[in-house]
């Protein structure tokens, strides 16, 4: 990616080597997590909030500090972010709103959290409570090892995609989800909810990708093909088949590889926020 030219973010927190203890998570709570890790735009609500009655008692704040000026991976999640501020600052002047930039807290293991303790186990997340991006850098590995989803543009992806829930819990739109599962009571349609939830996050992350690069001219050859190889190794037919051997539609969080993959070259090819809608397609 060519991010010379991109400012970095003034948004982003290092706690890394300032985690907390062995004593802030149960194992109850870690094999959640491990199952968890493997998708991205977690619910920390849900996930966290597992960990929060016990975790809230045993941590204390952690000072933020900014990234060394050294720190290659950092900066280049740092100008990553600034991109996603830019795009987002003219989408909302656009629609006469104003955006409220996230924070982007570097971690390492584990760290306290508005909504509970968050763990490098869960893979990165989006905590609407505090509006607040976390990610533990050593994902980037595992993106590339596990997932076999090398490359800047897919590091960035997943950057975009926790921004996209930022985006989503701005507009409302996550609120109204979530009440609509907390009223609904059937796992089968909450899981549904959350599949367009996420699928429109992947959406927002393509019209970042778009509008990003007619911009800046970000994009090296090749790179777009990057994003879509990180969306179609975290859908979760394919996830489900290594785990466990079998697909179960009706249990799916986040969509299926190739819903993943629509949904974020639907919105890098329009850069429209408006072709996002994924509560309204009748066909995801």
């Amino acid at each position: 990616m060519r991010l010379d030219d991109q400012s970095a973010s003034e948004n982003v927190e290092d706690r890394r080597g300032g985690g907390i203890g062995r004593g802030g998570i149960g194992v109850g709570t870690v094999v959640v997590a491990l199952a968890a890790s493997y998708f991205f735009g977690i619910d920390p609500s849900v996930i966290l909030g597992l960990a929060s009655n016990t975790s809230s008692r045993q941590t204390t704040s952690q000072p933020a500090h900014k990234p060394p000026a050294n720190d290659e991976m950092a900066t280049f999640v740092a100008k990553v972010l600034g991109s996603t501020e830019q795009t987002w600052q003219m989408v909302f002047q656009d629609a006469g709103r104003r955006y409220q930039e996230p924070k982007l807290v570097l971690f390492t293991g584990a760290t306290p959290t508005a909504c509970g303790t968050g763990s490098s186990a869960m893979g990165p997340f989006y905590c609407p409570s505090d509006c607040k991006v976390y990610i533990d850098l050593a994902f980037y590995r595992d993106l590339k090892e596990r997932f076999h989803a090398p490359g800047e543009f897919a590091q960035a992806y997943v950057i975009a995609h926790e921004v996209g829930h930022h985006v989503q819990n701005l507009l409302g739109i996550s609120d109204k989800v979530h009440a609509a599962q907390q009223r609904g009571g059937n796992r089968a349609a909450a899981n549904a909810l959350s599949v367009r939830l996420e699928l429109q996050a992947d959406c927002f992350a393509g019209v970042w990708g778009h509008r990003a690069d007619s911009m800046k001219k970000m994009l090296e050859p090749g790179e777009m093909e990057q994003a879509l190889t990180a969306a179609s190794a975290i859908g979760d037919d394919r996830l489900q088949r290594q785990a466990q051997g079998q697909v179960v539609p009706e249990s799916f969080t986040h969509g299926s590889s190739e819903q993943r993959v629509r949904w974020f070259k639907r919105g890098m090819d329009s850069g429209d926020i408006r072709q996002c809608d994924t509560f309204s397609a009748a066909s995801l």
